[in-house]
């Protein structure tokens, strides 16, 4: 039988979402989760592969704004539900599913595309690099210390319900958006996610809670959301806090949230995960190593209009560089695109039949655009190589940035 790709039509979704249930496994999701990314889907960004009446091939986008280098957000598509049938493995269809998006994208006007990968190994291959990382900590709160900053002291802290706070915690979330690459702008309807919270999630720890740092006039200034999960053994308690978020707007406040967390009666392990790997707690605790520092890939970002996506981040240096770039995937982005900007300014990218100075792949420039990823850490690795010297220098202190992108949770 032929199969047919189209946009989701309106009475399809739980027969699309089931299929995507079974191509991640088979578990089905909670009632609390399956209505939330109900109401969240758009159905005309929502790609299915039908076998007759069988949903056998799924991919579907978010609006997004993503923060980049200089402040600014820009419109980007937030890849996500990709899946194919075990039955109809290698006969193309993810392929055709990501060609089909990408020229949706590129139509709709979005410079971006990003996502994060159950297997990263996957989407190399359509032109995503890898751009943030997140950073894991288990803490031994029996051996390590913090160590806080003045002011920390000063700051008040006050258990408050989740929801409640909402308003106070999106504000902080907001506020640090265009400090930090990487990170959503919240969109309507997303500001639910965080609070999340069923029993299946919860692995035997308490519902979620949350404490909030204010300044003397009562303004909130920082937050964390987290769960306590108690243990015993013979020698006694052992229990866990599992940390969800973590914000604040400024050192005092973030210390204080910390030494918080590390306080909890009964619980001797702070555990926290998809934080910056950046995060200030990593020079905050006495040890390090007891402190279980670890990372893993987070978001992948995928140039759709490279000369948009280049023009609206700004530069840590100046730089005026021609790439040669190749792009089977997305063709009208290969060539020689010439890059020119002043440090902290507005930036120009133009086609040019100039000689090349360095050359790359769309992955690599995908990987290196939020200012995380070298290029001299890129090419050390043989995935960009230098033409003019002193070229692959200049453009990879341009590209950097001064803090590690982020992306606080996942879609």
């Amino acid at each position: 039988m032929t199969l047919e790709m189209r946009a989701l039509k309106a009475d399809e979704w739980d027969v699309w979402y089931d299929h995507l249930e079974l191509a991640f496994g088979g578990v089905p999701e909670s009632p609390e989760e399956r209505e939330l990314y109900r109401s969240l889907t758009e159905a005309e960004r929502s790609l299915g592969v039908w076998d007759g009446d069988t949903c056998v091939g799924a991919a579907g986008a978010f609006t997004f704004r993503v923060s980049v280098p200089g402040g600014a957000t820009v419109p980007a598509a937030g890849v996500t539900m990709v899946g194919v049938s075990p039955t109809h493995r290698r006969r193309g269809v993810l392929t055709s599913l990501m060609r089909r998006q990408l020229d949706d994208v590129r139509a709709g006007g979005e410079p971006l595309a990003v996502l994060t990968a159950s297997d990263p190994a996957i989407y190399g291959r359509f032109g995503y690099g890898t751009a943030t990382y997140a950073l894991a900590v288990d803490i031994d709160t029996t051996r390590v210390r913090l160590s806080v900053p003045p002011g920390t002291d000063g700051v008040r802290l006050r258990l408050v319900d989740p929801q409640r706070a909402l308003a106070d915690c999106e504000r902080v979330y907001a506020a640090l958006v265009p400090t930090r690459p990487g990170m959503t702008a919240r969109q309507p309807g997303w500001e639910r996610l965080p609070l999340l919270d069923p029993d299946a999630m919860r692995g035997g720890g308490s519902p979620l809670k949350c404490v909030v740092a204010e300044r003397e006039d009562g303004e909130v200034v920082g937050y964390a959301r987290y769960r306590v999960k108690p243990d015993w053994d013979p020698a006694g308690s052992d229990g866990k806090v599992e940390v969800r978020d973590l914000d604040a707007l400024d050192p005092a406040a973030c210390a204080a949230l910390w030494r918080y967390l590390f306080s909890i009666d009964l619980t001797w392990t702070v555990r926290a995960q998809r934080r910056p790997v950046d995060d200030p707690v990593l020079h905050l605790v006495s040890d390090i190593r007891r402190s279980r520092p670890r990372t893993r890939d987070s978001l992948h970002v995928r140039l759709v209009d490279l000369a948009a996506a280049l023009e609206a981040r700004t530069y840590g240096a100046p730089v005026d560089v021609v790439v040669e770039v190749q792009d089977a995937f997305c063709p009208w982005n290969e060539g020689r695109w010439r890059l020119v900007a002043e440090a902290g300014g507005a930036a120009r990218c133009t086609r040019t039949a100039e000689p090349a100075d360095l050359e790359l792949s769309v992955r690599e420039l995908g990987s290196a655009y939020l200012g995380g990823i070298t290029l001299t850490s890129l090419a050390g690795a043989g995935l960009v190589r230098e033409l003019r010297p002193g070229a692959l220098t200049e453009a990879s202190r341009a590209f950097a940035g001064d803090v590690a992108p982020w992306l606080p949770h996942g879609f």
